[in-house]
């Protein structure tokens, strides 16, 4: 692919968020996509959805789901699947995600997006899960890595051949996060740059940027948790220009924040950041 042409097809965007709300409309201009949480709209007032779908005729949105917990031995609950259908044909979003977690067992609901042992039983229930999902929404959503503190116990595959097992076995796009997945290399002892280059990096449809911050290990040092508050690392940038480089597919890529929120010009120069750094992979 000629570096002018996946430049031109790249887009840059933001996760939706009430506290960005004005600056967003205020510059539609400068953001290509937005990603709004489904959750929060499985249940709304029609005023609520209705202007969801306004927002979605004048800028692309996707909707990305935090509560199914398809990464599971447990089916999904059909009820939330039937949400995101209901939810997908109202606002005409162009797609939808969910992440490769699990958020419950037992009836008991963690509240927490946890990483599953990585073995190939829970592989085969998050194929099945996504198999199902994509049968009654309609279309295959994009699956997310997610972070972990703590290494999956029992696990048989390391995190990059889980991921693969599953994207090859359901035959759905990546959601890759990218400081999830550094986070994790760097918290496990990790190169970033040779795990994100194990990955099927064909199959990325979509990127996620964030930021974090350290915490203090048990027994000793230091761990990243990726908590969204803070702005995109440049190791993280450094990333995007990698991926941008080895994926010949056209990458969407939303920024991510969840609290802590800098003034909206800030914002935008974290979107021209991103862009700076596909263009870099891309003219390489």
């Amino acid at each position: 692919m000629a570096a002018s042409q996946g430049t031109a097809r790249d887009r840059v965007g933001l996760g939706w968020r009430g506290e960005l709300a004005a600056g967003i409309l205020s510059n539609l201009a400068h953001v290509d996509v937005l990603e709004v949480i489904a959750d929060d709209y499985y249940h709304g007032a029609r005023a609520g959805i209705a202007a969801l779908r306004s927002l979605a005729r004048q800028v692309p949105v996707s909707l990305h789901g935090v509560g199914m917990g398809l990464a599971s031995t447990i089916p999904a609950d059909p009820r939330r699947l039937q949400a995101m259908a209901r939810l997908m044909k109202e606002v005409q979003a162009e797609s939808w995600s969910e992440h490769l977690s699990f958020v419950r067992a037992g009836g008991v609901e963690i509240g927490h997006l946890a990483a599953p042992p990585r073995t190939p039983r829970s592989a085969a229930g998050a194929i099945a899960n996504i198999a199902l999902a994509t049968r009654i929404v309609g279309s295959a959503p994009l699956m997310e890595n997610i972070a972990t503190l703590v290494q999956p116990p029992a696990s048989t595959l390391d995190e990059a051949g889980w991921l693969t097992h599953i994207l090859d076995g359901a035959q759905v796009p990546l959601l890759l996060d990218l400081h999830n997945l550094y986070a994790n290399a760097v918290n496990f002892g990790h190169d970033p740059e040779q795990m994100l280059l194990r990955l099927p990096l064909d199959r990325v449809g979509a990127v996620h940027l964030s930021g974090g911050h350290w915490i203090a290990a048990p027994g000793g040092g230091q761990r990243l948790l990726d908590d969204h508050l803070h702005d995109v690392p440049p190791a993280v940038f450094a990333l995007l220009t990698v991926l941008a480089r080895q994926a010949p597919q056209p990458l969407t890529v939303i920024v991510e924040r969840d609290g802590n929120y800098p003034s909206f010009e800030h914002v935008l120069d974290q979107l021209e950041l991103a862009r700076a750094a596909l263009r870099a992979g891309r003219s390489a």
